[in-house]
């Protein structure tokens, strides 16, 4: 009955939301899947690092963030985002499994001699035409993109804010002017708050500008700077939240929105900065917003993953610490080469902050930042310098018989650059790759520890990917890094924070995921951005999740569940087996008592739940049907990961033949006249044989007092085999001060009583559990060292009850 009232209320709540609204105001279609349906919801904070992070989190920056690690059972895991520590790189390796896409963010495209960088259309499109030529299987395809340098498979309407689909779908810009002011009346609020946030950002960006020209910053950079920090800070993040809760109200498959609030403070003024980090603040309410709207979501069974795309690393610009450009040192350190170079052509001096205002599209944003062109197009190779972020190529430099060593050798002494890195033999892709560093020469892999330092997280994968990086097509044929051990970190951009290099932190970056997402490699310790993908791929196929680890013997603590999990409909109306199985792997029981299980019945698609669950969490059990009618079933089962086997499953004694009675359940309630059973079985734990009994009571007290009173006797407990050590556990039906549980508690322990220093707490209603009906009842002689009652967002939706958890010490052998 809650539960229906719940539903109800959830119905009419959708039919008011405002996203809903404009999803039909728009026009835009809506997913025809069953609302059990999978979807994916992946959220990106742009250049934040691992241990930036876990800072953050310390200092309360993201207090949801820590709810999710707390509450809801998200695990804060490592991830190594690859050589080149850029975003296209790591979108390509997300969307296509694809690595080193790209060589950098900014190089040159060898079969066309042109100097380019990802934030230009024609060139994402190029990249993209690319790796779909050899890669068919995108990632978001069915879904919505945005702030994505790829559309990975998203249809045209469906990405926004990216180089090749700049400003909001066509949908929002097709819309007439009736369409817009209905949009603005309906989102009233979220203009009052983007305007009040808009007003704070831009007297703390003023505040910056001032700070930064009183430290000797250019004005007019500065100036620049304001109304960008402004525009993707705050309108480009409240803009895409609101687009993603309507993609969600739509039910598309997978969505990606990439945060880049942090990154682009981060580049302005370091990624330990107190700007910086203040950005968190509003990318943490963002994406709880988001959270909570997957988690109402009618249409699909949403998960959300949140993951960065690689760190920062506070550094110096080139300019600053040798006071002339990398090109003018450059043309003074070889200068004494056979062959003079002289002319350089870049890509290029603009930081990406101006790039990413023009994502906005509109006319007047274009004309006020126009496109900064790379200055040398054409086909006839020319020397050319790509210099962008900790990485720079030099291409097409005429060397004669000029050794390679020795080029490298001038660029370090003489350029200063820390680490200059070559193939011995450019022609040849697999030819060894060589460089010099302010130690002298190198060789690699056999001189990348030293390189490294001993403080890198990813040593060994760093090495071995910038050695495949500098056989990239499109590659330098000197690729120069502005960070080694025992060098201070140095850009070649004019910015306070860098990434694209083998830093250690631009090297680390993170992923915030569920507890039941396996992770690729627990041994290795961290995830790969195309591990990412496989993940999310078998997720939306409805893979199993990650089944209860084995624990190591002679572990001696038994963890029992017991979970009613109402037919797996949850009270958002939902029917999900599945997110039953997550609840169950999300916290490792040993065994699991199952109540209300439907096995074949029509109104829950003929499907067998119990056999479901058992086989999604690699779990034997045993099934017993209450309710038997012709091929439909009804009952209750018992999961294990240990070896048990089945004692006796049977019906208990039904209510007292009163039915003529004005007050009997059975005329107001049908569910009164259910049959009701025990199921039975011995697991094998440790040598300890355990005997443990699922049960679900009946209605009305008559009825479960006679139910209770053959548990007791000799055909359950009372039983000569039934011995060892006893657990009861269900769905009771009855409060604990009740006469059903007293007489229990006369032979057995209620084991929320009877766990140290644990105040009892209620099971159902799982919104409002204030009630106690769920009961697992242990053999005297049993230690309770924990009880967990988990009421997650999760498990709160998916049923009208919570699972109940006990932590046993069971004794030695038999």
């Amino acid at each position: 009955m809650i539960g229906r009232i719940e539903t109800t209320l959830r119905r009419w709540r959708r039919r008011f939301s405002r996203s809903e609204w404009m999803a039909r105001l728009l026009g835009l279609p809506t997913s025809k899947s069953p609302s059990s349906a999978p979807g994916l919801i992946l959220i990106q904070i742009d250049g934040l690092a691992h241990p930036q992070l876990e800072k953050a989190l310390a200092k309360g920056r993201m207090p949801f963030l820590k709810r999710l690690m707390d509450r809801e059972h998200y695990h804060l895991e490592h991830l190594y985002p690859g050589i080149p520590t850029t975003t296209p790189a790591v979108q390509a390796e997300l969307f296509y499994g694809v690595r080193q896409a790209v060589p950098a963010f900014g190089f040159m495209m060898r079969d066309s001699q042109q100097l380019v960088r990802m934030y230009d259309p024609d060139v994402a499109a190029r990249v993209e035409e690319k790796i779909t030529a050899r890669y068919r299987n995108p990632l978001l395809r069915g879904g919505s993109c945005y702030l994505s340098l790829f559309r990975a498979g998203a249809e045209h309407g469906e990405a926004h804010f990216c180089p090749a689909d700049r400003g909001w779908g066509p949908a929002l810009r097709e819309a007439g002017p009736l369409k817009m002011l209905l949009m603005l009346i309906t989102n009233a609020w979220s203009l009052v708050r983007t305007g009040a946030l808009v007003v704070v950002e831009g007297a703390l960006a003023m505040t910056d500008c001032v700070r930064g020209v009183i430290q000797g910053q250019d004005l007019i950079r500065e100036l620049m700077f304001v109304p960008t920090r402004v525009a993707v800070t705050i309108l480009m993040r409240e803009l895409c939240t609101i687009g993603v809760k309507i993609d969600i109200a739509r039910g598309l498959p997978v969505i990606y929105v990439n945060l880049l609030g942090y990154d682009e403070q981060s580049h302005r003024r370091g990624p330990h900065s107190g700007f910086a980090h203040w950005t968190l603040k509003g990318i943490d309410d963002a994406i709880a917003r988001i959270w909570r709207a997957a988690h109402r979501s009618d249409r699909r069974n949403y998960d959300v993953w949140i993951f960065s795309d690689h760190g920062q690393e506070q550094a110096q610009p080139y300019e600053e610490r040798h006071g002339r450009t990398l090109g003018d040192a450059l043309t003074e350190a070889l200068a004494d080469l056979p062959t003079e170079p002289r002319g350089y052509h870049s890509n290029g001096r603009r930081g990406m902050q101006l790039e990413r205002a023009r994502l906005f599209g509109s006319e007047w944003i274009q004309k006020m930042i126009p496109e900064d062109s790379p200055q040398y197009r054409g086909d006839e190779p020319r020397l050319a310098l790509a210099a962008l972020g900790p990485v720079a190529m030099l291409y097409n430099l005429e060397l004669n018989s000029t050794p390679r060593e020795q080029v490298a050798r001038l660029i370090v002494e003489k350029a200063g650059v820390p680490l200059v890195l070559y193939r011995t033999a450019p022609s040849d892709p697999a030819s060894p790759v060589h460089g010099w560093w302010y130690k002298g020469p190198v060789r690699l892999p056999e001189d990348g520890p030293q390189l490294l330092g001993s403080g890198h997280p990813f040593p060994k994968e760093t090495i071995e990917d910038v050695a495949q990086l500098c056989r990239h097509t499109d590659a330098g044929e000197f690729m120069m890094f502005g960070w080694c051990a025992g060098r201070e970190p140095m850009t070649f951009a004019m910015e306070n924070g860098s990434h694209g290099g083998i830093g250690p932190n631009e090297t680390h970056a993170f992923a915030l995921m569920p507890a039941d997402i396996p992770s690729p490699d627990p041994e290795r310790g961290y995830w790969r951005p195309e591990e990412l993908r496989s993940a999310a791929r078998l997720f939306l196929r409805g893979a199993r999740p990650a089944p209860a680890a084995p624990r190591a013997a002679p572990v001696k603590t038994l963890r029992v569940m017991t979970y009613n999990v109402h037919s797996c409909r949850g009270v958002d109306g939902k029917l999900s087996p599945q997110r039953i199985a997550r609840i169950i792997a999300r916290y490792h029981p040993d065994v699991v008592a199952l109540q209300e299980l439907d096995v074949k019945r029509q109104r829950s698609g003929g499907l067998d739940q119990a056999e479901r669950i058992a086989r999604l969490l690699a779990m034997d059990y045993h099934f017993h049907p209450a309710l038997h009618m012709e091929e439909e079933r009804y009952g209750d089962a018992i999961l294990s990961r240990l070896p048990m086997r089945l004692v006796k499953k049977d019906i208990l004694p039904g209510p007292p033949d009163d039915k003529s009675s004005r007050f009997s359940p059975a005329r107001f309630n049908p569910a009164a006249q259910e049959p009701r059973g025990a199921v039975w079985v011995e697991v094998d734990y440790n040598g300890k044989h355990v005997q443990i009994l699922n049960t679900h009571l009946g209605l009305s007290k008559a009825e479960r007092l006679r139910q209770v009173e053959a548990l007791l006797g000799p055909e359950w407990l009372a039983h000569p085999n039934c011995r060892g050590p006893r657990l009861l556990l269900g769905d009771f039906n009855a409060l604990p001060n009740s006469i059903e549980c007293k007489r229990l508690g006369s032979r057995l322990h209620d084991a929320q009583i009877k766990a140290p220093e644990h105040i009892p707490l209620g099971t159902f209603f799982s919104r409002m559990p204030k009630v106690r009906i769920d009961h697992i009842f242990v053999e005297p002689g049993l230690e309770v060292s924990r009880i967990l009652v988990p009421r997650t967002e999760l498990t709160r939706q998916a049923s009208d009850h919570l699972p109940l958890i006990a932590d046993l010490v069971v004794g030695g052998e038999d």
